[in-house]
């Protein structure tokens, strides 16, 4: 089934080049189709949000508010927020962040922590 919205198109077809140049296609497109985590006015984004689940030590609240922006910026196809987007971005981080909080305080301690670290404790080993 096609998510809605997203016209099926063949594997191995490029619908975004006619004669090597790009027209209005629906996402950018590679030899092998649509590439993956990109959009044809925002450009590449990350794909992954980070688990924040049974980290030691615990996820920060800047942690939680940077994957909630993370994840606004995603679902709403936006890579900076412009001035005609940036309350409605803001007021969507706040509330992603609210429930993202909410999450991790009532679910279960894991057995493992997660195998990969979140860009903010990445960063701040550099």
């Amino acid at each position: 089934m096609q998510p809605l919205g997203i016209p099926a198109v063949p594997r191995g077809t490029d619908p975004g080049t006619v004669g090597g140049e790009y027209v209005d296609a629906p996402w950018p497109t590679g030899p092998a189709g649509p590439v993956a985590g990109s959009s044809p006015s925002l450009g590449p984004m990350c794909r992954n949000i980070t688990v924040l689940r049974g980290l030691e030590p615990p996820a920060t609240p800047d942690e939680v508010e940077a994957a909630a922006r993370q994840y606004v910026r995603k679902v709403g196809g936006v890579q900076a927020p412009s001035a005609t987007t940036s309350e409605a971005v803001d007021r969507a981080v706040r509330a992603v962040a609210e429930a993202t909080a909410a999450l991790l305080a009532e679910l279960p301690a894991r057995r493992r922590p997660p195998t990969t670290e979140p860009p903010l404790r990445r960063l701040a080993r550099l």
